[in-house]
């Protein structure tokens, strides 16, 4: 049955992958992300559904102990923060190289270096393109509300498991601290062996049976024609991602002059931006990309077409607005709003930053 309670971003992240059948967690703390591992301590799933979870001595430790995890077709998670996810990005690469699932959450954190425990949006280019070595990507999901944190748990790991890809939830110490009523979806059972064959084909290392051959997990090829062969199969993949998978929310877009586009904590400070722009008589649009790759081109290129201009505010010096920028083929002007290193912007700074930009030219 469902449950409602109220709880913190975080909190939901333990509870969804308890309830959404995950096998293994392996994590380490780091602010402003602990509270994953803690609540799980503190659920103690292994005793009701059998999930194994373990602070590992480090996050290159945990990033590898999930890479284990997923080559035996287990629904494998890790968390951590900025810095942390800098230390897994050398096992991220290996996971999208041998092409096995897992869900990676990053509550990010200010920087550069070790920089601030405070919330920021500047993992974006780590995230989006790549972040380790080599031709690669992950899906990456954005939440705006601790109910997306809740919900893109178990769509993360369909989609990580759908297209055989690390997939990131890549939120902020904002939705991650923060506390909101949440909608728990009924627990599901954890899938066995034979159901992962049969939904997502028979790749995981379980053990051969004299029915098939043995299945190989690796991402080492020595031969550069076949690495370039597989690099190609990769590319493909991706591109059926982007048509597929690519999701975003439009709030007054139909007959907006502007648009805002930002994602998570910084949407949902836009929202209030679109109603002081509404009170002023201005049509100011929101779009919210909720898949940050693939990113929602068409609605942007789409828009372009029509609208004078678009304001791209995040929580950084300006990383998502060269997507933005590609995305509108520079068809209008493209600026940036954004504070960083910890700082939240607010609405009225938000909407300040549009009228400059576009009405005071």
């Amino acid at each position: 049955m469902e449950e409602i309670r109220l709880m913190k971003g975080n909190e939901v992240i333990a509870e969804a992958a308890v309830r959404c059948g995950c096998d293994g967690y392996f994590g380490y703390p780091i602010t402003p992300q602990s509270e994953i591992l803690e609540t799980l301590t503190m659920m103690r799933p292994w005793e009701t559904t059998g999930m194994v979870v373990v602070q590992a001595e480090s996050e290159v430790a945990a990033i590898n102990m999930a890479y284990g995890g997923a080559s035996c077709g287990k629904r494998v998670m890790v968390s951590s923060s900025s810095p942390g996810i800098s230390l897994m990005c050398e096992g991220l690469s290996y996971l999208a190289g041998a092409e096995l699932p897992c869900l990676v959450v990053n509550v990010s954190r200010g920087g550069p270096g070790l920089g601030t425990i405070q919330p920021s949006q500047a993992d974006y280019f780590q995230a989006v393109k790549g972040g380790g070595h080599g031709d690669y990507h992950l899906i990456v999901l954005a939440p705006g509300s601790v109910q997306e944190m809740y919900d893109f748990v178990s769509w993360g790991f369909d989609l990580a498991f759908r297209y055989r890809n690390p997939v990131m939830i890549l939120s902020d110490g904002v939705i991650g601290q923060m506390m909101e009523k949440v909608v728990l979806s009924a627990p599901k059972p954890r899938w066995s062996d034979e159901q992962i064959a049969e939904m997502w084909g028979s790749w995981a290392v379980t053990g051969k049976p004299a029915s098939r051959t043995r299945n190989i997990v690796t991402s080492v090829e020595l031969d550069p024609l076949r690495q370039e062969r597989f690099n190609h199969k990769l590319t493909d993949k991706y591109r059926t991602i982007c048509e597929r998978e690519a999701r975003c929310e439009m709030v007054g877009c139909d007959d907006a002059d502007y648009v805002i586009v930002a994602y998570g904590s910084s949407a949902r400070i836009s929202q209030k931006v679109v109603e002081l722009a509404a009170e002023d008589g201005l049509k100011v649009g929101l779009l919210r990309p909720i898949t940050l790759y693939p990113f929602p081109e068409r609605e942007i290129e789409r828009l372009s077409h029509r609208v004078k201009g678009f304001l791209s505010v995040e929580m950084s010096m300006g990383q998502m607005i060269e997507d933005v920028k590609l995305a509108s083929r520079c068809r209008v002007p493209v600026y940036h709003f954004g504070r960083t290193g910890g700082v939240i912007h607010t609405p009225t700074e938000v909407y300040e930053a549009l009228k400059s930009n576009f009405l005071q030219k």
